[in-house]
């Protein structure tokens, strides 16, 4: 049996929960569990199912329709003519390729987008929109390399679990306070 490590290596590292798993390595951990099966990442389509079913020796099945289906890869593109600034489109993306403030126009790093599609329903205004990615000097319309993309997934996830712990040390920091302050009964 292949070891989540390696099945998480074959991934296409675009984070995006359509195989039903938060992120790529889960389902890798899940798929080299037994516990989930190899036709369930869209962006990855039949080259990433193919190479699963030969790194893990189970039978080739087509794509599991239910998660999406396989096409070219896309990228976000943010009408920044309409972007009200709400900065809602910013947390669910998981490499963080998404710039911009609070009541300010947002834009999207189109080199390390994944296609991943998260930042498409939080939108309010309805203006990002996926778009085919535009070749490059790479012959194909590849996705970004995906060591690049499951570091900044992985630097995503440390930056969201230090601001929960420096939050949570606040608010324990104020509790602490305010007992502190409360006259004796």
């Amino acid at each position: 049996m292949a070891d989540a490590a390696a099945i998480d290596a074959l991934l296409p590292q675009t984070q995006c929960t359509r195989c039903g798993y938060p992120g790529c390595l889960p389902y890798a951990e899940a798929i080299a569990r037994g516990e989930a099966p190899v036709n369930q990442c869209p962006p990855g389509g039949t080259e990433t199912l193919l190479a699963l079913a030969r790194l893990t020796g189970r039978a080739v099945q087509p794509l599991n329709r239910e998660n999406g289906i396989e096409a070219a890869p896309a990228v976000a593109f943010i009408d920044e003519t309409r972007c009200i600034g709400c900065a809602k489109c910013l947390p669910p993306c998981p490499v963080d390729a998404i710039v911009g403030g609070p009541r300010r126009m947002h834009t999207v790093l189109a080199d390390i987008c994944t296609g991943c599609e998260l930042c498409v329903a939080p939108c309010p205004v309805d203006c990002i929109v996926m778009l085919p990615r535009l070749r490059s000097a790479a012959p194909d319309l590849a996705l970004p390399p995906p060591d690049d993309s499951r570091a900044r997934f992985e630097a995503h996830n440390r930056r969201i679990a230090r601001r929960e712990a420096e939050r949570a040390a606040v608010l324990a920091e104020r509790k602490r306070g305010a007992r502190a302050q409360r006259p004796a009964p």
